[in-house]
């Protein structure tokens, strides 16, 4: 499969900056709104392995107060989960009012992994087409925003990054034996991922395909069409005055610094080490 990004050209470090930091300063914008009003906002992520949702997730969120933006993402269901009405667990991760949930992977799980790899019966995943539409049209009735993003990569793509985190001692906790799973069974991932779209991808609750080859291309695409998509207000926020410089009485006076446990100071090795 050719990579459906080889005739793009990559956007210069600069402008991707630039523009991701006014993007970043609209999504504060959002929370504000969100806070202010009552909103209650959530997104989906989706997508193959390192298709890139954990570093567009990481951008969204840069800014944001974790107490209105939090991410949710499951481990793997517990036994006692396992008995539980399939989309329970993840009710419990909805927003109140005032907060946006970002889903990294969703009740999803059921239509990709689940289904690939047989963690589910054929009967469970039939029915998880068959009601996921019903569930979130719940979900929209009851006044919740809902996106739905599918993050796409070419398998060429997926392997080299695959590659980049073998050999990157920071990141290799993030390619798995599922991950190696996913390249082996690229085409049975392919085709669960078309019925899942034929069930899913519905009028009101549609999915939006990011396409990531370039990392910085789709994260700059996904919260711009994020942005666009909730028609949010600018909310006054009341100005905050500072003094012109501290405000001592005199009548407080500092312990003796020996009376206190400090970090050892790491930074000035490292700058000896550079004059040495």
């Amino acid at each position: 499969m050719a990579k459906k990004s080889d005739h793009t050209p990559k956007l210069p470090k600069d402008v991707y900056e630039s523009e991701l930091f006014r993007l970043q300063t609209e999504l504060v914008s959002l929370q504000e709104w969100v806070r202010a009003t009552g909103a209650r906002v959530v997104v989906i992520f989706e997508g193959r392995d390192a298709a890139g949702k954990g570093g567009a997730i990481k951008r969204i969120t840069q800014f944001l107060s974790p107490r209105i933006c939090r991410v949710a993402a499951l481990p793997a269901p517990t036994d006692r989960e396992k008995g539980q009405w399939y989309y329970q667990r993840y009710v419990a991760q909805l927003p109140a009012p005032g907060e946006i949930v970002l889903f990294d992977r969703s009740w999803y799980n059921r239509a990709g992994v689940e289904k690939v790899m047989g963690f589910c019966t054929p009967e469970e995943h039939t029915r998880f087409l068959r009601q996921t539409p019903i569930f979130e049209q719940m979900l929209i009735d009851d006044g919740i925003m809902l996106r739905k993003y599918w993050f796409s990569v070419s398998n060429e793509e997926q392997l080299r990054r695959f590659r980049a985190r073998r050999d990157d001692p920071v990141r290799q906790w993030k390619l798995s034996p599922m991950d190696l799973e996913s390249v082996y069974r690229w085409e049975d991932y392919s085709r669960a991922k078309d019925e899942m779209m034929v069930h899913t991808d519905t009028s009101n609750s549609p999915w939006f395909v990011v396409e990531s080859d370039h990392k910085r291309h789709a994260r700059l695409n996904m919260i711009s069409h994020l942005l666009s998509t909730i028609d949010f207000e600018e909310i006054e926020r009341p100005q905050v005055k500072l003094p012109k410089k501290p405000i001592e009485s005199g009548s407080y006076h500092r312990p003796p610094r020996s009376l206190s446990k400090f970090v050892p100071d790491h930074v000035a090795s490292l700058l000896g080490d550079r004059e040495v």
